[in-house]
């Protein structure tokens, strides 16, 4: 059974007995777009398929995404903010800027393991967009900032090299995962992520200005 609107439909035990909002509609859309990704391809995906699969009318989904490349790149950045507050969460949680490390790079390993598909699919399919592009230098900026600001609070940095060292550290994630995917078992993920924090560990030793507390 289908619905107009955003009323509850038969088909949809996740709503069954209950009005959703617009929002946890849209979610719901992306979700079930999300699993035919992650079961299949991009390919897989189409506007009918995602209405049939959620037991809602096709003008629904229109009503929430123009077009199947608005819907994937709309899955595209919900699933890559979702996964910078996941790591963030992380992060936050850790005692010392060296934890931070660990947490990113333990946490992005892992994220690859379970969604690294999802991902590389979505991108290959246009998640490169100038807004996705945008989106993701706000992002790597605020991470930036978290890591710096502590690195200062805890170890002095060095005017010249505390920054860009730093930011070389946070780029050098994107190497290790890809140094994952050429063997992608737990075992290399371990000596990855010891081999990134031996980098960090003399880095930030080289450019901080204090030891760090013990």
């Amino acid at each position: 059974m289908t619905t107009r609107g955003d009323a509850p439909v038969d088909g949809d035990r996740r709503t069954a007995g209950a009005r959703v909002t617009s929002a946890q509609r849209r979610d719901m859309l992306l979700d079930m777009a999300a699993e035919l990704v992650v079961t299949g391809s991009t390919e897989a995906v189409s506007m009918e398929l995602v209405a049939e699969r959620c037991g809602v009318s096709r003008p629904l989904v229109y009503k929430h995404f123009a077009n199947r490349d608005e819907l994937l790149g709309a899955l595209y950045r919900r699933e890559a903010e979702r996964l910078h507050h996941e790591l963030a969460e992380q992060v936050g949680r850790a005692g010392s800027v060296e934890e931070m490390f660990r947490a990113l790079v333990r946490g992005a390993l892992r994220a690859t393991a379970d969604r690294g598909h999802l991902f590389a699919t979505l991108r290959a399919a246009g998640g490169s967009s100038r807004e996705v592009r945008r989106e993701r230098r706000r992002r790597d900026a605020r991470t930036f900032r978290a890591f710096a600001g502590r690195a200062v609070d805890e170890l002095g940095l060095d005017a010249r090299l505390g920054p860009a060292t730093i930011s070389l550290l946070l780029g050098l994630i994107d190497p290790v995962l890809a140094q994952w995917r050429l063997d992608p078992t737990a075992e290399r993920a371990e000596l990855l992520e010891e081999s990134y924090m031996a980098i960090v560990t003399a880095s930030l030793a080289r450019v901080a200005i204090r030891p760090p507390a013990r």
